[in-house]
Parts: C-alpha cells; structure tokens; sequence
C-alpha cells in the first residue's frame, strides 16, 4: 500500500470559530474562569463580583475592600457602599490583567431612574480605577436602559468621555433610544425575553431561530447596521449554546463560564447568522428623543408601557 496516511485536521471548536466573527465576551468575575478562555473583554454585575468573592482566591481583594471603607468612615450604610464600589474596581482590575480588552463595571440599579445619581457614581468609579492605575478608555461603565439611565449615559460619553455599556435592555424602543444617544455598547437581554415567553405564553420550547430573545437581538443588529450606528451591539443573558451560535456574527456576545465550556467541548461547524452588511428591510429610521410625558410615574415610564416583556423583566430587578 503506497502514499502517506490521511492526515487528519483538528477540528477547532465552536468557541474558536465564533471568536473569528464575533468578539467573545466573558460573563464572569471569576478571575481564573476567564485566564482559562481567553476572552477579548469581560463584563461583570454585582451577583456575579458576589459570587466570586466567596471563594477563598479572592479573601485578599474583600478584606482590602472592606478595610477602605471603613477608612473613608461615615454612615455604615455609607462605608458599605464605598466598600462595594472598591471590590467591584479591585475584580476589574485584577480581570483587566488577564484580558486584553475592557470590563464592565456596573452602577447601581437602585439609581435607575436618577440621572445625576447615576453620573456621580460612574465618575466615582472610573476615580478609583484611576487610583488603581487604570485608565478610563479601558472601562464600561454599565448602566441600565431607562430613559434617565440612556441620559446619563449620554452624558458620560459627551462631556467626560466615558464608555457607556447599556444594560437591563428588553425593547427595540430601548435599543433606539440607545443608538441616538450615542452610548458606545448595548447589552441586550436574550434569555430574560425567553424566560417571560416560556412563562406567559402557551409555548414552552422553541428553535434557536425562533427564540424570542434571539429574534430581539437580531432586530435590533440588522436596524443599526442598516442605519450606520457605531453602537456595539453585544447580545447577553443565554440559557443555551443555541442561542449564542444563532447570533454568531453579532458584534460582541457575553457569555458565561459554563456555557463558554459547552463551546470549548464542541467541535460542530459554526457559521455566521448575523452579517454587518444592511439588509433592505422596509424599515424608517425611528427617533426617540424626547422625555417621557409629566404624568407618568416611574413605575409606568417609558418604554415598558409599549413592552411587556421589559416591563416584567426589568422592573422587578430595580
């Protein structure tokens, strides 16, 4: 028997496929987590610096934190907070270590729907990250989409030249209103829209494709690119590799360890769902500009009125 052997070719996994078309993000703030899968950027929210902080790794990061606040004194109200804002700076840091990218750091729910609150607090913490010596271009700062939260990201990014990362993002309104203001990064939900279809309606399972959170993040990607938005588009909140792989080729995703494992361990071929150029869909450019009506209470306030789905996913986290 004559010639050399078949030579068989590695097959790369699902994970290294999509980081050739899409900016892979890790949803973590677990420092090793994200040495292991070598992300661009990593995002981090207030459970996940929680959970991370619990394992003994990270004791030193806690104890340096906790020290600060009791430093700057005040209220123990106040020496929590200003304990809390350090150890989320001290995980980013300790994170931007380890990536080559940027982190997201998020602000308080809690001042959602207080603009100037929202502003104090995002320079509050790009201060501190200065401190630690990191510069603010390598910082998101994460703010939820309400239409005081997409004003004040207006603000960060025009008068102090702060990266904004929109969260908490439910609608295609949020998703406008978003893009006009000129926020650099959104973050819209896939599996919280999941969640509220699998919970109210009749229809418990669905396709990738067909994913109502998939279907959201792939409206709002086809609009911006349609329309020349240099907002980032990053799709976040899977349940399931089904859901990343039908948005491969979004401008970034965010995922979590677990389900970056699951890519890791896959080797299916993997091709772009999503592609940069504008599709002729029969769409008008929408505006949203203007301040919700006088009469509307916080808890009524644009968008949600328009949107069930935002409305039931994000308020209850506020």
């Amino acid at each position: 028997m004559s010639g050399s052997p078949v030579k068989r070719q590695r097959m790369e996994s699902a994970l290294d496929q999509l980081k050739q078309f899409t900016t892979v993000v890790a949803d973590t703030g677990d420092v090793h987590a994200i040495d292991q899968y070598k992300p661009q950027d990593a995002t981090t929210n207030p459970s996940l610096i929680l959970a991370a902080a619990q394992m003994p790794a990270y004791q030193e990061l806690v104890e340096e934190a906790i020290a600060y606040g009791k430093k700057l004194g005040g209220s123990q109200e106040e020496q929590i907070q200003n304990a809390t804002d350090k150890l989320y700076v001290l995980f980013g840091a300790e994170i931007l270590k380890k990536i080559p990218g940027r982190v997201s750091t998020e602000v308080d729910a809690r001042l959602s729907f207080d603009k100037d609150a929202m502003v104090a607090r995002a320079l509050r913490l790009i201060e501190l990250y200065k401190d630690v010596g990191v510069s603010k271009d390598r910082i998101l700062i994460k703010l939820s989409s309400t239409w005081e939260g997409i004003q004040a990201g207006k603000e960060l990014e025009e008068r102090h030249g702060i990266h904004c990362n929109m969260t908490l993002l439910f609608s295609f309104a949020q998703a406008v209103a978003c893009a006009e203001a000129g926020v650099t990064l959104i973050s819209p939900f896939v599996g919280r829209i999941l969640d509220w279809h699998v919970a109210n309606t009749d229809k418990k399972s669905y396709e990738p494709q067909e994913d109502p959170g998939v279907k959201s993040v792939t409206k709002i990607y086809n609009y911006y690119k349609k329309f020349g938005y240099k907002t980032i588009v990053m799709g976040a909140s899977f349940r399931n590799t089904g859901e990343i792989k039908a948005l491969a080729g979004c401008d970034f995703l965010t995922i979590s360890p677990k389900l970056l494992g699951e890519l890791l361990k896959d080797s299916s071929k993997l091709a772009p769902a999503l592609s940069a150029k504008p599709r002729p869909a029969r769409w008008r450019r929408c505006t949203w500009t203007r301040r919700p009506s006088a009469g509307c209470t916080t808890r009524t306030r644009w968008p949600w009125r328009s949107s069930q789905t935002a409305s039931a996913s994000l308020l209850p986290t506020l």
